[in-house]
């Protein structure tokens, strides 16, 4: 039991690979930690609904992504700013006009899951 921290290593196994193989698969905690903030993010249906919209129609401006998704600009503003602090999507500027578009490639995945 070789990947069992000592402060757990009094305890003892059913199976002696098992806890190995599930502390392999946890892998680095922060990197759970980081994970579950986006499906934090994702559990919303707003904030889910604009990212389905990015992804298969961006870089998509504000205003498009409320008449696609039915909330105001106002809603659509502040999830995105949420978005952008997460770092799931970033604005490109053209003039006076902002679009967004995913930056976040790993979530494509959940996204493409989501959409069928």
């Amino acid at each position: 039991m070789h990947l069992v921290p000592a402060d757990r290593a009094h305890r003892t196994p059913i199976d002696d690979h098992r806890p190995c193989e599930a502390i392999a698969a946890i892998g680095d905690p922060a990197r759970v930690a980081a994970w579950a903030r986006r499906f934090d993010l994702l559990s919303d249906p707003g904030r889910l609904t604009l990212l389905l919209a990015i992804d298969s129609a961006g870089p998509i401006s504000v205003t498009d992504l409320a008449t696609a998704s039915g909330m105001s600009d106002t809603a659509v503003s502040r999830a995105l700013r949420l978005l952008r602090t997460a770092g799931l999507v970033e604005p490109e500027r053209d003039g006076r006009i902002v679009r967004y578009r995913l930056a976040d490639p790993a979530i494509r995945p959940l996204l493409a899951a989501a959409a069928s």
